[in-house]
């Protein structure tokens, strides 16, 4: 049987800078990451207009979202030169982030990670299911005047 732990601080500290090397190199603005706290929620997703997921699993097991309003998706899609504001293109570039994010984690924590493709989703679109034990963290960001949310709900195995 495999053992896990929970996140640590470093760990965390991965996924703040890869949500703000994604602003800064998919729309050249940064973003300005704050502190991580613990979720205190029965689901581990911060609820917005659009919300991407990613489940994983490998050397690890839980899920990485990315929920943000529908104005700071406005602003993505226009620098990244997509002029249609559709459900579809939203849908498509909340699941976008959340898969680049867990891309970057995968390069730090190893090809032990295995990630899902990007589910996405409305607020309240699905339901989460929790398969870590540990705590969750989010790490809310600014982006010019926008808020959003990214959820690390993961456990690692632990090597012995």
């Amino acid at each position: 049987m495999t053992a896990y732990r929970a996140l640590n601080h470093a760990d965390i500290e991965v996924f703040s800078e890869s949500i703000s090397a994604f602003f800064e190199n998919m729309t050249r603005r940064s973003a300005q990451v704050r502190t991580a706290y613990l979720l205190e929620a029965a689901e581990p997703i911060v609820w917005d207009d659009f919300n991407g997921l990613i489940k994983v699993s490998g050397g690890f097991r839980g899920t990485i979202s990315f929920s943000a309003p529908r104005t700071l998706l406005d602003e993505v899609l226009k620098a990244m030169g997509e002029p249609s504001k559709s459900t579809e293109n939203y849908l498509d570039v909340v699941g976008e982030i959340a898969n680049q994010l867990s891309g970057r984690a995968r390069k730090h924590f190893g090809e032990s990670l295995d990630i899902s493709p990007p589910l996405s989703c409305k607020r309240g679109g699905f339901i989460v299911t929790t398969v870590a034990t540990g705590p969750a963290y989010v790490i809310p960001l600014t982006w010019g005047s926008y808020q959003a949310h990214l959820v690390v709900h993961l456990d690692l195995a632990s090597r012995r």
